[in-house]
């Protein structure tokens, strides 16, 4: 007959154990030890959570409470200790004193607030844990009790004692009559109306150890110390014996009820534990232990579990797997349940048997695995039963409701592991002779093969291949072939589970997961303390496995991450979605709804998918330290940047991505001077020295800050840090920035404050100042005969270098620094709102006019105005190095040589864009290109941004004072090597133009400054005329910058006309109206408009225009305003309802589409004329010439 296995979950070493009990819901077992300890373990963990060490002497007893936190022990101190389990607070919650000697056994009622204890001094107390009393005694043993026990369900107690008897007490009298008097002594007559004894059950030739209720039947089973263990049952009226289980050779300790199946398990102090069948009677499975007695034994009240304790700790255990077996095809699971095949359909829910598979094996034994042949539509059934048998079983094609059994057509046979390798074609091993034999669908074999290694299992592992688990390595073989094809080394193999396609496979052990492709090239080696227990592949390529307590992921790189917790372990079937389809330990089909959205993130990342990662930025919650620890690990600060908060860890990932716009937020908000300093560093990395300036100014660090202005030729500002200098009192740092500005004047004075006359004179007489050296000479109450003996020196050449072109309202990148994908993107989609920020202000702190403008706490400071602020100087040198430096080329040629074409000149040949012309010194083809693209017909202002573009392609280095420099070409495509692709370096992007001045001018049109806005969106134009795009979606890019710029200007400027028509023409009120009107169709930004709305309706409304501001005052609700400005639209509405009337009226309609004439600041309506007759500059640039044809930018190659 076939034996149960005994699978041992978790094993402990301890001193003797004699009590044990499972908690009803968490993975805890308590256990009470002979020398006084209690011991908590988590059995699924493997680990000792706490230790119980109050009570003297051994611990005999102890029990859980079925739904509170409480944990009941009993021991040979006579005490009765209840304590509570919280993590928090484990402690002992109270003491009940009353035996006279050992505490045996203690158990809580599943119902009642009761404990029921036996004792060594004869009784039975039933104790109230609410009050703490005992409020009742049985008495009528005459002999130690070892045990007693709560019947589940009925008022019943059973009890064994040494002397030889089980007794059943009827304590229904307790729940109808109550507790007894407190104030009442305990003593034996107190209680004698409570408890009865209802049966006397004897049989046992010595003491009883042990008795216990059956949990559904009116059965008793008793182990005593004649080595037997007797069956009982019970009627209302009477008790008897039904038979005798005999086999142990020792004093058996304890006997209980299998909860699901009829047998009974038995420990002893022979070293054995016994299976018993309750039908038969008959030992059926015994479990040895080579030095150790067995005292006692439990199950779980719930799981398929149980424990028994001897004299060097205790084990866990189960008797049956709980794996059911199963197989997946397409969308319907094979899988059986109480011995059934099932069909179980994931997309409609239908779940219907198929086959039995009854007499497959024995009674307790369930099949261990299926295999589906889906051609065939044949299931493989295996069994351990008998060594290793299996059965080959036709499914029935028309689903009835007959199920008919797999012995009718079944062909069986003995083999360890049996898997289908072919559409007509399975493998069997037989794990003792180490073979593979291949068989047909008739049973018959084919071939048969020696195993190439030591085989614990097989798997399918593709048509004709079979997956060879050994102890050390899983191996590929070959069946035609009988040879090995690939080999991946793996602890043994239990599981294997093939991805949908095919390409890769799990191997799945006891606490690791290999991921391999098909020919067993290892991807990755997933370790787990806890059990693994199954798994199956998304349809994303991502392996979802469960362990005892979670369900977790397994990227294809090896990362890995938990999806959910598990109140009870689940066997995966399949994923779809955020749909888990599983199979529970009663073989049930489950759906358990999961998130995927961590994975798929971090696949989305590894697969440099960044479109869905910005999919499901946008559309989950994804947060937690650790998708930004992964973020941060996986080299993705900038994407970690959108999920934190704390102000110190966004500002660690801004340095870290170099996101020096969120750096700079958060380093205002912190407020600290390493900070600053870090934000310094960064920015002047990426070139930004801007905010470099106001980490300066922040961490007053003038030094600094000085040099930083000689760098960009912030000559004013250096006079400023003079000033600022000589307020801190610090004359040295006046001297280094009198120095850096070239102000030789103020060097002078320093040197005279002071008191260093010398040098002060020196520095006049060497640098021209006649006047002044003899003023020095007169203070010092010399003259100049005085100073015969002084080395006369030639005239002095220190000064900065000339400004060749000023950067210092320009930020000059050192590093390529181009838009992040997924700022652009987040911006792009909403996420980051400019829409609520706080306006742009140039606010100034109360202090000092000076050291407040440059240490104050406001943003980036714009001190100029007007065409100075960018560097449109009119005394920049004029640089001829594009003709200079093609002649020199020319005259210098060797004598006989021909020269190659110039990279100038490929550049020309290479380029349809102006800017790339400019670059390559070809003005005046650059100048052709300009008018026959955009219509540029005045050039002068364009002057400096040749310049500028011509020498930020071009440099030189010097080699030897005697000879030329050497004139370096600066790529755009530096690695490029064809001469037909070379271009160059851009002058300006337009990244870095959307992202610097134009928002500097928006800045500034929020602060009002619309002077200094519309110098500067005018030179944003001039300045996009030499950008560059380098794809068709850069080029649609910087048109619509350029048409956004143009509004812009033509709204600023239409808004200064009004300005200066108020101060000059105040009795032009009509015109002021037309042109407040004009300028809210400019097409503006949301918060640029409401501030046109907002600055018309005060206009309207002193004219008395009613009608006309309520409907301003309609189209500023619609951009959803504050509070404060909703309440004022509507007041002006309210008032237009009352008053529907314009006092003036004005060349304005606002339902006819119109554009605004740039030069006249008049409406043009669609199907005017809308070119003047002659031929005139436009005034946004000063540079093209309206009506004049044009061909466009070309599009990029």
């Amino acid at each position: 007959m076939a034996t149960l296995q005994m699978l041992t979950k978790f094993e402990s070493k301890s001193n003797r154990v004699k009590g044990l009990a499972f908690h009803p819901t968490r993975p805890l077992l308590a256990a009470s030890l002979h020398n006084g300890s209690v011991q908590l373990w988590n059995y699924q963990m493997g680990t000792l959570v706490d230790r119980f060490e109050e009570h003297d002497g051994p611990v005999r007893g102890v029990a859980f409470h079925p739904s509170r936190p409480l944990l009941v022990t009993g021991g040979d101190d006579y005490k009765i200790k209840v304590w509570d389990i919280k993590p928090q607070s484990r402690r002992c919650l109270f003491t009940l004193h009353g035996h006279m000697d050992y505490v045996r056994t203690v158990q809580f009622h599943h119902e009642m607030p009761w404990i029921i204890s036996a004792s060594d001094d004869q009784t039975i107390r039933i104790w109230n844990s609410t009050s703490r009393t005992c409020i009742t005694m049985l008495t009528g043993h005459s002999h130690y009790i070892m045990s007693a026990q709560f019947h589940p369900k009925e008022d019943l107690v059973v009890s064994a004692s040494q002397d030889q008897t089980v007794r059943v007490w009827d304590i229904s009298g307790l729940r109808k009559g109550g507790p007894a008097n407190p104030h009442q002594s305990n003593s034996f007559d107190t209680f004698d109306t409570i408890g009865t004894v209802k049966y006397v059950l004897e049989g046992h030739d010595r003491g009883v150890n042990f008795a216990a209720f059956h949990p559904t039947l009116p059965l008793i089973v008793s182990a005593g110390d004649d080595r037997q263990v007797k069956l009982w049952r019970m009627s209302d009226t009477k008790a008897w014996e039904v038979d005798t289980c005999r086999g142990h050779f020792n004093n058996v300790s304890m006997a209980l009820f299998h909860p699901r199946h009829e047998l009974i398990l038995s420990v002893g102090e022979d070293k054995t534990i016994r299976v018993w069948d309750m039908g038969k009677r008959t030992s059926i499975q015994t479990f040895r232990r080579e030095h150790d007695r067995f005292w006692v034994l439990t199950s779980h009240p719930e799981l398929n579990l149980f424990a028994a304790g001897h004299d060097s700790g205790l084990i866990v255990f189960k008797l049956e797997r709980e794996r059911p077996a199963f197989s997946l095809y397409n969308d319907t699971v094979y899988y059986i349940r109480d011995k059934y095949v099932r069909q179980y359909d994931l997309a409609t829910g239908a779940d219907v048997g198929v086959l039995s598979v009854r007499k497959l094996g024995n009674q307790y034994l369930q099949p261990r695995t299926l295999s589906f042949n889906p051609v065939e539509r044949a299931v493989l059934v295996t069994s351990s039963a008998d060594s290793g048998i299996y059965e080959l079983v036709g499914l029935p094609k028309d689903i009835g409701s007959d199920i008919k059994d797999s012995t009718t057509d079944g062909k069986r046979g003995n083999g360890t592991s049996v898997v289908f390798v072919a559409r007509n074609r399975f493998a069997v091993l037989d794990k003792t002779a180490q073979t593979i034999t291949v068989r047909d669908l008739s049973n018959s074999t084919t071939k048969s093969v020696k195993a190439p290694v030591t085989t614990n299992e097989i798997f399918y592992g593709g048509t004709g291949c079979l997956l060879l688990s050994s102890p050390t390595a899983v191996v590929l073989f070959e069946l035609q072939l009988s040879k090995t094809l690939s080999e991946v080394s793996s602890p043994p193999v239990k599981y294997i589970v093939w991805s949908g396609d095919g390409s890769m496979v799990a191997l799945l052990s006891k606490h690791t997961i290999t991921i391999a492709n098909k020919t067993l090239a290892q991807s990755c080696l997933i370790h787990e303390t806890i059990r693994i227990k199954s798994g199956a592949w998304d349809d994303s390529g991502v392996f979802i496995y469960s362990t005892l307590n979670h369900i977790k992921f397994c990227l294809p790189n090896g990362d890995n991450g938990i999806i959910r917790t598990l109140e009870q372990p689940v066997y995966l079937t399949r994923i779809k979605g955020k749909v888990l389809h599983c199979l529970d330990r009663s073989a049930r089909p489950r759906q358990i709804t999961i998130d995927p959205t961590e994975y798929r993130f971090k696949l989305a990342l590894i697969r440099h998918n960044y479109d869905e990662v910005l999919n499901i930025i946008r559309t989950s919650n994804l947060v937690g330290q650790g998708i930004i620890s992964y973020l941060q690990k996986k080299g993705f600060p900038e994407i970690a940047l959108h999920f934190v908060e704390d102000k110190n860890t966004r500002f660690d990932l801004a340095i870290e991505c170099g996101n020096l716009d969120v750096a700079l937020e958060t380093a205002d908000a912190i407020d600290r001077p390493e900070c600053w300093n870090r934000l310094a560093q960064q920015a002047l990395k990426q070139g930004n020295h801007r905010i470099v300036e106001k980490a300066y100014q922040r961490t007053k660090n003038f030094d600094r800050l000085s040099f930083l202005y000689l760098a960009t030729g912030a000559l004013d500002k250096l006079g400023k840090m003079q000033k600022i200098a000589d307020m801190r009192g610090d004359p040295m740092s006046k001297f280094h920035n009198a120095l850096y500005a070239g102000d030789v004047l103020g060097r002078i004075n320093v040197l005279r404050d002071v008191g260093l006359y010398p040098l002060a004179y020196l520095t006049a007489h060497t640098n021209g100042l006649p006047d002044v050296a003899q003023e020095i000479l007169d203070a010092a109450g010399l003259t100049e005969q005085d100073l015969d003996d002084v080395p006369t020196f030639s005239r002095s050449t220190l000064a900065p270098p000339k400004v060749i072109t000023s950067t210092s309202q320009l930020n000059w990148p050192t590093i390529a620094s181009r838009e992040n994908f997924f700022d652009k993107a987040l911006a792009n989609g909403g996420l980051v709102s400019q829409e609520g920020a706080e306006p742009y202000m140039n606010g100034h702190d109360e202090g000092g006019p000076t050291m407040n403008d440059w240490e104050g706490d406001g943003p980036l400071a714009d001190e100029e105005g007007g065409d100075a602020g960018w560097g449109l100087d009119e005394e920049l040198p004029v640089v001829d190095a594009p003709t200079n430096g093609i002649a020199e080329e020319e005259s210098g040629d060797a004598a006989g040589a021909s020269p190659g074409v110039s990279e100038n000149e490929l550049w020309v040949r290479n380029s349809p864009f102006a800017g790339d012309h400019v670059a390559a010194g070809s003005f005046e083809t650059a100048m052709q290109l300009l008018n026959r693209q955009v219509g540029a017909v005045e050039f002068e202002p364009l002057k400096p941004l040749f310049l500028a573009a011509y020498r930020s392609a071009h440099a030189y280095i010097s080699l030897s004072p005697v000879l030329s420099p050497l004139q370096l070409h600066i790529r755009r495509n530096a690695e490029e090597t064809s001469p037909a692709r070379v271009v160059p370096v851009a002058f300006r992007s337009l990244q870095t133009i959307t992202s610097g001045e134009l928002l500097d001018a928006y800045r500034l049109v929020v602060g009002a400054k619309l002077a200094e806005a519309a110098a500067l969106f005018r030179s944003i134009l001039l300045t996009l005329l030499l950008v560059v795009p380098t794809s068709p979606s850069e080029l649609n890019q910087l048109q619509d910058v350029i048409a956004t710029t143009r509004e812009y200007l033509v709204g600023v400027s239409i808004e200064l006309e009004r300005r200066r028509i108020v101060q000059a023409e105040p009795t032009n009120v009509r015109r002021n109206l037309e042109l407040a009107a004009y300028f809210t169709h400019c097409q503006l930004q949301p918060a640029h408009l409401k501030l046109a709305l907002r600055s018309a309706l005060p206009v309207f409304t002193k004219a008395k225009c009613f009608a006309t501001a309520a409907k301003f005052a309609r189209r500023l609700l619609e951009l959803k305003p504050d509070a404060k400005i909703v309440a004022l639209a509507r007041q002006v509405i309210n008032e237009g309802d009352r008053n529907p009337i314009d006092a003036v009226d004005i060349t304005y309609d606002s339902f006819t589409e119109f554009k605004i004439c740039a030069a006249s600041y008049t409406p043009i309506y669609k199907g005017s004329p809308s070119v003047p007759g002659s031929a005139t500059l436009s005034p946004l640039t000063g540079v093209t010439e309206i009506g004049l044809q044009t061909t466009g930018l070309p599009t990029p190659r």
